[in-house]
């Protein structure tokens, strides 16, 4: 009696205790494993120190004699700098071999950090304050600006990227989609400008995969919206600030609060 009573009480013990922690030690593994699966990498900075960019490609100072960038105190949105670049002179127009666009800016070289390139789809927040004259003009190419310029590439080529730009007219754009080289797209804004001389919240959606697209919100309106192919489902590279056409002559370009963040979907 005294061994049944025992052997009742610890069937007992399993059924009201044991299988229960052991079911929740369970369900709580696989909560944990789904958590770290979920868990996205996110790059941020807001432009307070070099440090941000340790090991990425800066373009030299005083590029063509006409480009220059530093962190700066002047124009900031938070904390106390922020990345300001600027023009000094037009640039000869490119030719076949030689690309003469402005160029002032840290690279953000994702594939170099330590986990490697991003996975797609991502957001991208950043802010923006330009102050630049872009005209129509009667030879050559019409004047642009590039707010952003993505790539799946991890070498120095970029073979393939897609570009957030600013026309000549005013509108932005994404520049390169669906594939290199074309301008088509889903929707593309023919009525909210960009507002210069002010700061401006540029967000995009970018999905690599093969069903990819991208859509750009300028101060939380979308503004353009286009499929991409022909790219690896990876963001490798990214550049912002300074990246114009090179009869420009002058202005000036403060970007702050960068963010770039791995997700799931849109």
């Amino acid at each position: 009696m005294i061994s049944g009573a025992n052997t009742y009480k610890e069937l007992l013990f399993t059924r009201t205790v044991f299988l229960p922690f052991l079911i929740g030690l369970l369900f709580s593994s696989c909560n944990k494993t789904e958590d770290e699966a979920m868990a996205k990498r996110v790059y941020t900075t807001s432009f307070e120190t070099a440090d941000d960019f340790a090991g990425f490609y800066f373009t030299p100072q005083n590029y063509l004699n006409t480009s220059f960038h530093e962190l700066n105190d002047s124009i900031v949105r938070s904390g106390n700098f922020s990345h300001k670049a600027w023009i000094h002179g037009a640039n000869q127009p490119s030719t076949y071999s030689q690309n003469n666009n402005h160029r002032a800016y840290p690279t953000i070289q994702l594939y170099k950090t330590a986990k490697g390139s991003f996975n797609t789809p991502c957001y991208i927040t950043f802010w923006v304050w330009l102050d630049m004259d872009l005209n129509a003009n009667a030879v050559g190419e019409n004047d642009w600006f590039s707010l952003a310029t993505f790539t799946d590439d991890e070498t120095d080529n970029w073979n393939r990227t897609v570009l957030v730009n600013l026309s000549y007219d005013g509108f932005v754009h994404l520049m390169h989609v669906p594939d290199q080289g074309q301008q088509e797209h889903i929707f593309q804004t023919t009525t909210d400008k960009f507002p210069q001389k002010e700061w401006v919240e540029i967000k995009l959606f970018l999905d690599f995969s093969s069903n990819g697209y991208s859509k750009v919100w300028q101060n939380g309106t979308m503004v353009s919206h286009a499929n991409i192919r022909g790219v690896k489902n990876r963001l490798s590279q990214a550049h912002f600030g300074l990246y114009c056409s090179p009869q420009i002559h002058s202005g000036v370009v403060y970007n702050d609060d960068l963010r770039i963040e791995e997700v799931g979907k849109e």
